[in-house]
C-alpha cells in the first residue's frame, strides 16, 4: 500500500494530525467539562447569595404585608429563576419547602408531602447534611438523592444528572432563636454543558478548516521530500548502467541538498574511478603488449631461424631482462593491489632511519658507480629512531633513490636527508636531474604515470614505484610529497612517527 516515500511521508502525517486533534479533543472535553461545572456552581452560588438578600427583604417587608411580600419575592425568584436557568428552592432546616420559582407537578406534591403537616418536605441528601449545622455552601452534580429521577424530569434536555449548589443562612426568628434556612439552586448538567459543546463545536470546526489547510501543505511538503528522492533514483539508475555523467541539480539547504551534493560527489568519484579503471587496463595492456611483443618475435627469430646462431645468446639475453620486467611488473601489481585493498599488514617497530638509507645507498652502488653520481647522507643527527615498517620504508627509500638514478645525467648529484620535526622525522631524496614540469607534478603519483622525458630515458622501469611509495607512507599514516623545477632536479620528502623516548638534543 505505501511503497513510495511519498505516499509514506502522506500517511505519517495524516496518522499525526489525527493523534493530535483526537487527543487535544478529549482533553478539551475534559478541561471543558470541569471547567464549565465550576464556572456554573460559582455562578449559581453567587445567585444564592442574591436569593438570600431577597429572603430577607421579604422577612421584614412581609411584617407589614404579608401579601405583598409574596408576590415581590416570587416575581424576584421567578426572574431570577429564568435568568439562570435554574430552579430555586428555599428550604428550613427540617426540609420544608418554604419557597420556591418552580410549580411542583402533582405526582411529587403527593409524593414529597408531609402527611402531618401537609407541606412539601424535601429530604436532605448526605452531601447536603453539613449544612444544617453552619453557614456554608455545597455543591453536588447528580440526581439529589433521586429526586430528579422522577419522570417528570424525563425530557432529553434535562435528564436525572443535575447541578445543585446548595448554601445555608442564619436568620433571627420572632422570639430571638437562630434558624437556619437552605437555599437550593438545580440546573440540568446538559445545559451546563451547552456552553462546553458550543466550545467543542468550534473546535472541531477550526479543526477541520485547519486539517484541509494542513493536508494541502503535507501534499506539498511532501512532493518537495519525495521530488529530489526521485531524481537520485532515476540518476542512480543511469549510474549503474555506466554513465557518470548525470549530476542532480538540487540546491536546497538541508540534509536533502547535502544528499545531492554528496551524491554528486559521489558520481564524479565514480567518473574518475572508472576512467582510472580503463586508463589502468590501456597502461597494463601497454606495459604487457610491449615485453610480450619482443618474447615473441625475438623467440620466433630464433626457432625459424631468421636470428643467426652467434646472435642467438645475444636475443636470449634480451628476452632474460625482458622476462624480469613482466616478473617485476606482475608482482607491483600484486602488492599494489593488497595495498590499496587493505590487506597490507605492516609490522611496525622501531628502527634507526639513518641505518635503513646506509643499507638502500649500498644496495644501489653499482648503478651509483655505472652513472659517476655523488651521494650526499646530510643526517641531522647519528641515530634517528622512527617507528615504522622496516621492509616497507626500505622500498620506498629504493623507489626514491632508484628514481633519483634514472633521471640523473651522468656526473651528477643525489643527496639524502634525514631532520626531526617536533613528534616526526623528515627524509627527504633530492637529485639535480632532468625535474618534473610544474603541471605534471600532481600527476606523478598516478599509476603508470611517465612523462615523455622520463619513457625516453626509462625503457625498464613500470611506472608503480611511486604509486607504491605513497600507498605505503598512507598506509603509516603519514605524508609523502614532491618539489621539482624542470631542468634543476627534483626533491621527495616523506614523514614517519618519531619513536617514544626521542628527546631533542640541545648543545
Amino acid at each position: 500500500m505505501f511503497k513510495t516515500i511519498f505516499s509514506k511521508l502522506i500517511a505519517i502525517f495524516l496518522l499525526i494530525l489525527v493523534v493530535t486533534f483526537t487527543v487535544t479533543y478529549i482533553m478539551l472535553n475534559l478541561f471543558l467539562d470541569d471547567y464549565v461545572t465550576r464556572e456554573e456552581a460559582m455562578d449559581l452560588e453567587n445567585s444564592s447569595k442574591w436569593v438570600n438578600v431577597f429572603f430577607r427583604n421579604y422577612i421584614d417587608m412581609a411584617q407589614s404585608s404579608k401579601t405583598s411580600a409574596d408576590l415581590i419575592l416570587d416575581g424576584w425568584l421567578n426572574q431570577l429563576g429564568s435568568e439562570t436557568g435554574s430552579i430555586i428552592w428555599i428550604v428550613d432546616e427540617n426540609g420544608y419547602m418554604i419557597r420556591s420559582n418552580w410549580d411542583f407537578p402533582q405526582s411529587l406534591k403527593d409524593k414529597y408531602k408531609d402527611k402531618e403537616t401537609g407541606y412539601l418536605k424535601i429530604p436532605v441528601g448526605k452531601e447536603f447534611e453539613k449544612l444544617l449545622t453552619k453557614e456554608t455552601t455545597a455543591t453536588e452534580v447528580g440526581d439529589f438523592d433521586g429526586f430528579f429521577k422522577d419522570p417528570v424530569f424525563a425530557e432529553p434536555e434535562q435528564g436525572d444528572l443535575w447541578l445543585t449548589v446548595g448554601s445555608s443562612y442564619k436568620y433571627s426568628s420572632v422570639n430571638g432563636d437562630d434558624v437556619m434556612v437552605i437555599i437550593y439552586l438545580h440546573t440540568p448538567v446538559p445545559k451546563v454543558k451547552q456552553a462546553r459543546n458550543e466550545v467543542l463545536s468550534y473546535f472541531q470546526l477550526s479543526g477541520a478548516a485547519a486539517a484541509f489547510v494542513a493536508v494541502i501543505l503535507i501534499y506539498i511538503f511532501s512532493r518537495r521530500v519525495s521530488r529530489p528522492l526521485k531524481q537520485m533514483k532515476k540518476a542512480a539508475a543511469r549510474i549503474s548502467n555506466g554513465d557518470f555523467e548525470k549530476r542532480l541539480d538540487i540546491k536546497s539547504r538541508d540534509e536533502i541538498g547535502d544528499l545531492a551534493g554528496a551524491f554528486n560527489n559521489m558520481a564524479t568519484a565514480l567518473q574518475n574511478t572508472e576512467e582510472m579503471r580503463r586508463e589502468f587496463i590501456a597502461n597494463v595492456s601497454h606495459e604487457l603488449r610491449t615485453p610480450m611483443t619482443s618474447i615473441r618475435g625475438f623467440v620466433e627469430g630464433i626457432l625459424d631461424g631468421t636470428i643467426p646462431p652467434e646472435r642467438q645468446n645475444h636475443y636470449l639475453t634480451i628476452v632474460r631482462d625482458e622476462t624480469n620486467r613482466l616478473n617485476r611488473l606482475v608482482n607491483d601489481l600484486l602488492d599494489l593491489a593488497k595495498m590499496e585493498s587493505g590487506e597490507l599488514k605492516l609490522n611496525i617497530i622501531t628502527i634507526d632511519i639513518n641505518k635503513l638509507v646506509r643499507r638502500c645507498v649500498v644496495k644501489l652502488e653499482t648503478m651509483f658507480i655505472e652513472k659517476n653520481l655523488t651521494v650526499n647522507a646530510d643526517f641531522e643527527e647519528e641515530n634517528m629512531l622512527v617507528r615504522a615498517d622496516s621492509d616497507a620504508i626500505e622500498r620506498v627509500l629504493y623507489n626514491l633513490l632508484h628514481n633519483a638514478i634514472k633521471f640523473t645525467q651522468s656526473g651528477g648529484k643525489i643527496s639524502i636527508m634525514t631532520r626531526k620535526q617536533r613528534d616526526k622525522v623528515e627524509v627527504t631524496v633530492k637529485d639535480n636531474g632532468i625535474g618534473i614540469e610544474k603541471e605534471e607534478l600532481d600527476m606523478i603519483w598516478d599509476r603508470f604515470y611517465k612523462s615523455d622525458k622520463s619513457r625516453s630515458r626509462d625503457k625498464t622501469g613500470t611506472g608503480l614505484g611511486l604509486a607504491i611509495a605513497r600507498n605505503i607512507i598512507n598506509e603509516h599514516g603519514q605524508n609523502i610529497w614532491a618539489e621539482s623545477k624542470a631542468g634543476e632536479g627534483t626533491s621527495f620528502t616523506f614523514t614517519l612517527e618519531r619513536a617514544p623516548g626521542e628527546e631533542e638534543k640541545t648543545d
